[in-house]
């Protein structure tokens, strides 16, 4: 069906929309017109028709300002529907129990795109150097080396601790500070076409895996994986979802389909922006997580891994089973 058919076809019930939201002040109507009536035993479905003419819409390409105008009623109605008595501050607490997570599962293409880059090169880099110890020095320099095995030696007073943090609070905001320069230089990286998001991605797998093959190669694995591992899961993830922003970011910019670059990046600025949120927050706990929790000594390493891979299953647990209810466009 043509894109004007397919309107004029659906344009009736649209406008019961637009009349029904105006009534409630949530909505200025498009015209006079007269038009369907909204029964309150009607809304369920009518409301999920209205989403379908969204996806339909968006599947078959049709014109940017159809796309938007739909998207803008849908947001609209369900806010009326489902959301406008609770408080404000509860509109925080449903993006992180449902819409984050859905949001995370719907643009899975650019988050996938994001791990392999990050990953891949982690991995590749860390059983490099266990094959070939030179390796981690294409990366690393003598003095950088001296340091990362004076933070994660056996003897160390305060492990992981860099020279410039006098206490775990300074370690936190360190961490916060060095963890947010990482995720944003993956995010900003996006506007030039996605290649400073793809670089920023691969040099940081390739780093971070010739410090852990390095130490792990020279026998730090106590010191090193324990300290590491109650963080990995919310930090490595956290940076995972900075980079599918920035490739949300390029992808706007290389394939924009029908769309001008201009509005394809401001449609999808939104949606990287949520995702950038989330990836905040990760950081933000890898950080405290770091701080207070990795640098002590008198706990088992056992206990750290398996802390550590509950930390992992939760996580992606949250990403992927969460909000499942909010999966629908």
């Amino acid at each position: 069906m043509k894109e004007r058919q397919y309107i004029a076809c659906r344009q009736a019930e649209w406008q019961a929309w637009d009349d029904w939201l105006a009534s409630r002040g949530k909505w200025k109507p498009t015209n006079s017109a007269p038009a369907e009536t909204l029964a309150a035993a009607d809304l369920p479905h009518r409301f999920r028709r209205l989403c379908h003419d969204l996806s339909l819409v968006r599947a078959r390409n049709y014109s940017a300002a159809v796309a938007d105008d739909l998207h803008r009623r849908v947001l609209a109605a369900h806010q009326r529907i489902y959301g406008s008595a609770r408080p404000g501050g509860s509109v925080v607490l449903r993006f992180i129990a449902h819409g984050f997570p859905a949001l995370v599962r719907r643009e899975w293409r650019v988050v996938l795109a994001a791990a392999l880059l990050l990953f891949v090169p982690l991995l590749g880099m860390l059983i490099a150097v266990q094959i070939w110890p030179d390796a981690a020095f294409l990366l690393l320099s003598a003095e950088t080396v001296g340091e990362i095995e004076e933070m994660y030696s056996p003897g160390a007073a305060h492990l992981g601790r860099p020279r410039a943090a006098a206490s775990e609070w300074a370690m936190w905001a360190f961490y916060i500070a060095n963890n947010v320069r990482i995720d944003f230089q993956a995010f900003a990286g996006g506007i030039a076409f996605g290649l400073g998001t793809i670089f920023y991605m691969v040099f940081n797998g390739l780093y971070i895996g010739a410090v852990a093959g390095h130490l792990t190669q020279i026998g730090f694995v106590e010191t090193f994986w324990g300290f590491v591992a109650g963080h990995s899961a919310s930090e490595l993830t956290g940076a995972t979802l900075a980079g599918a922003a920035g490739l949300k970011l390029g992808m706007a910019l290389v394939a924009p389909g029908r769309r001008s670059r201009l509005t394809a990046l401001k449609e999808s600025a939104q949606i990287a922006a949520e995702l950038l949120c989330g990836a905040a927050a990760l950081t933000f706990l890898a950080a405290f997580i770091e701080a207070f929790w990795s640098p002590r000594t008198g706990i088992n390493l056992t206990v750290k891994l398996v802390v550590g891979t509950v930390g992992w299953l939760l996580t992606w647990a949250y990403l992927l089973l969460a909000g499942r209810r909010s999966d629908a466009p």
